[in-house]
């Protein structure tokens, strides 16, 4: 790719709205910060519950605008809602969030697969300025699996003019987009497990004494469809014959086990500890210690690949290569598959990936590549 072909860039804007996405676009805001870019940072507000503890651990200043300060963003409709609500407020108050002095140079930092990501797109439209979207180029082309994300980012590729890509494969999948492509070779995920490893967990983390795996469970085709929910936990109990099972709770799993009246029950199942949803450090330091992680997250999949852990992906299909045939089943719901993961976690078990280049630094460097022309 020829840096002559990429868009002039003036200010960056980062949009965000999820915990996942902060966690993911810390690392290029540090490497912003670091190499004295100012740029503004716009809150979408789809979570807020999680966000503060984070920006403290990454050493990221607060949003500079928030569109939304009500609870977490949760239900489809909701969601529908709110983003109708903040594109009319962007329409009626663009200088307000951008600033006055706004132009078309500058750029919308989106990213992933959430509404906030296409949120950030439209804003970036309305605004008549680019869009440039990271962790580009994802499909699991299927459009029902994982819901609704195969669709959010089609729709947030048509919207884009700059593609950051987390590999070959995923350039690939833009063969037919317009805009600039660019191979950031891992995810920036890397990067944030590489800042989490200086932290230490809360002291209030319990580490179990004896072998454990962590259960992991949210995403909206698992548990708002009452049968395959159920499905689910059958596995969770046949997976706690095995091996002591940490359940992590989740708002919305913990939603729909009540309206579903599966929590009772559930609190009965023997070799099951169910645990609160915890902090990003506390968790990955969590996950760490675990045999191995039961989780239907395509992030949990690839911090499990740049870990090695062993990783069940309860899933039918997944818009990520990271770790599959090597550390990571894809479960397909399949019962025998997944007892024999159960079984054979150990077989799954790889070294941790080393990388010497950060793909946050990619991205700064593509935006901004005369702060670079010093270094080798």
């Amino acid at each position: 790719m020829n840096s002559d072909s990429l868009p002039r860039v003036r200010t960056v804007y980062v949009v965000l709205g999820t915990k996942a996405q902060l966690i993911k676009m810390a690392p290029v805001m540090v490497e912003l910060q670091k190499r004295g870019v100012p740029y503004r940072f716009i809150l979408t507000g789809q979570h807020r519950e999680t966000m503060d503890e984070l920006l403290k651990n990454f050493g990221i200043r607060h949003p500079d605008s928030t569109l939304y300060d009500g609870p977490d963003i949760t239900g489809i409709f909701q969601m529908i809602v709110w983003m109708v609500r903040i594109l009319w407020k962007i329409l009626r108050d663009r200088r307000a969030i951008f600033g006055a002095d706004v132009r078309p140079d500058d750029v919308v930092l989106t990213h992933g697969d959430t509404f906030s990501t296409l949120l950030g797109a439209l804003m970036g439209r309305c605004a008549r300025i680019q869009v440039a979207h990271v962790e580009s180029g994802l499909r699991s082309f299927h459009v029902f699996h994982p819901f609704p994300e195969e669709l959010t980012r089609l729709m947030v590729f048509h919207l884009s003019d700059l593609y950051f890509c987390p590999g070959d494969w995923a350039v690939k999948n833009l063969a037919s987009y317009r805009g600039v492509k660019v191979n950031t070779q891992l995810n920036t995920l890397y990067d944030s497990l590489r800042l989490i490893e200086t932290l230490e967990p809360s002291s209030t983390l319990r580490i179990p004494d004896e072998l454990f795996c962590v259960f992991s469970i949210h995403r909206f085709e698992n548990i708002f469809q009452q049968k395959r929910f159920q499905e689910i936990l059958r596995y969770l109990a046949m997976t706690a014959q095995h091996i002591k099972v940490l359940f992590i709770l989740h708002p919305p799993t913990v939603q729909q086990l009540k309206n579903f009246g599966l929590m009772e029950g559930l609190k009965m199942e023997t070799g099951v500890e169910l645990r609160p949803r915890y902090n990003y450090t506390d968790f990955i330091k969590l996950v760490q210690k675990s045999a191995f992680l039961v989780t239907d997250g395509g992030s949990n999949q690839e911090e499990c690949f740049y870990m090695g852990k062993p990783c069940l992906l309860m899933r039918k299909a997944t818009e990520r290569h990271e770790g599959l045939g090597e550390n990571v089943m894809l479960s397909e719901y399949d019962e025998e598959r997944i007892l024999h993961f159960v079984q054979h976690y150990q077989e799954y078990q790889r070294a941790p990936v080393s990388l010497a280049a950060s793909p946050s630094e990619v991205i700064v460097r593509t935006l901004y590549p005369s702060l670079y022309h010093d270094e080798v």
